[in-house]
């Protein structure tokens, strides 16, 4: 046969059949540090860079909640800015959330910001501002600007294009050409966000969550299975089998990572952060992570959480919508979840 049709079905199919018998061979306890060791040299790891000192750039009071903004180094020549969501009239260390955006304009397409930092009243989008829903809550948030979005686009693409949405096609391919992912480059800033937000007054270091949204939620998954301390989960818009979403639907290419499924599919690495608590949330009419790819991960991701005996610790919630955040139960319950 002239095409490579079958052939890749056939590759996918092999890659499947050796991760069968694979867990059939290994104890549990025996494949999954082996897998999540696979997973953080798959992503890649960065220099560094301890002796930078985080700095205040703003402070501005909102209904409710203060707005930081605090600029941050997670590895030698980069820094990053995170808006830091502080409930208004906080008494003592409070519960509190890493915040992670999809594609889009960068963090402040969740504080309620527009592009240009003004106050954003419109219909809020896909993002629905999901940081300030949180903090509504009671719950402190960090919500850092991803590589390769708004501010961070790189100069580069801007001068070619300036309206150019996303630096994602030049960051992940000269980073794979070095050994390195643009997925691990946006984990090793996460983590960095995380470790300064657990150093905050305001924030008790032992109940901090996660909750991450499309591109958000491939890097809160990687995230949180590297980072014991994240003590709850909630990924929407991601969730599914490389097979039924990556493979099937046009994605950018950040969502690749070369070698992957020689490891595992995708439930079983977002398995990896069992026992801890997840709440899984898709849209019913989601284009680009078809819901029969999600209910399917779902399972699997079930079926890991029960083998652990957790399984009261998953729970998910397909939703009447598309490739948006919804909120209706994870909001709730990520604050229920790491409160005392």
């Amino acid at each position: 046969m002239w095409n490579g049709d079958s052939y890749l079905t056939k590759l996918y199919d092999e890659a499947i059949a050796r991760h069968q018998q694979l867990r059939t061979l290994q104890l549990r306890n025996e494949r999954r540090p082996k897998l999540k060791s696979a997973l953080r040299e798959l992503v890649g790891q960065f220099e560094p860079n301890p002796a930078h000192i985080p700095k205040v750039l703003e402070r501005v009071q909102c209904d409710g909640y203060v707005r930081e903004r605090v600029e941050l180094s997670a590895t030698p020549e980069l820094t990053f800015a995170a808006y830091v969501l502080i409930p208004s009239d906080v008494q003592g260390p409070q519960p509190s959330v890493l915040a992670l955006h999809g594609h889009g304009y960068g963090s402040r397409q969740i504080v309620g910001l527009r592009q240009d930092g003004s106050q954003d009243d419109e219909d809020p989008g896909s993002h629905q501002h999901f940081a300030i829903q949180l903090v509504k809550r009671g719950m402190v948030v960090i919500a850092p600007d991803v590589i390769g979005f708004g501010e961070r686009r790189l100069h580069a693409d801007l001068a070619l294009n300036p309206d150019t949405p996303s630096s994602c096609y030049r960051l992940s391919t000269q980073l794979m050409m070095l050994g390195k992912t643009l997925t691990g480059l946006r984990v090793s800033e996460a983590l960095k966000a995380f470790h300064y937000l657990s150093t905050r007054k305001e924030v008790d270091a032992d109940r901090i969550g996660l909750m991450g949204f499309s591109g958000g939620g491939l890097i809160g998954f990687v995230t949180a299975v590297l980072e014991a301390r994240i003590n709850a989960t909630v990924l929407t818009g991601f969730a599914s089998t490389v097979k039924d979403s990556i493979f099937a639907v046009h994605h950018c290419i950040d969502n690749y990572t070369p070698s992957l499924l020689v490891h595992a599919e995708l439930p079983e690495l977002i398995g990896l952060i069992a026992p801890r608590p997840l709440f899984l949330e898709s849209g019913e009419n989601d284009p680009i992570f078809p819901v029969a790819g999600f209910r399917k991960a779902a399972a699997e991701i079930q079926a890991i959480y029960e083998a652990d005996g957790a399984g009261d610790k998953l729970l998910t919630d397909v939703f009447p919508g598309k490739h948006e955040i919804s909120g209706r139960l994870a909001y709730d319950w990520l604050k229920q979840t790491l409160s005392p």
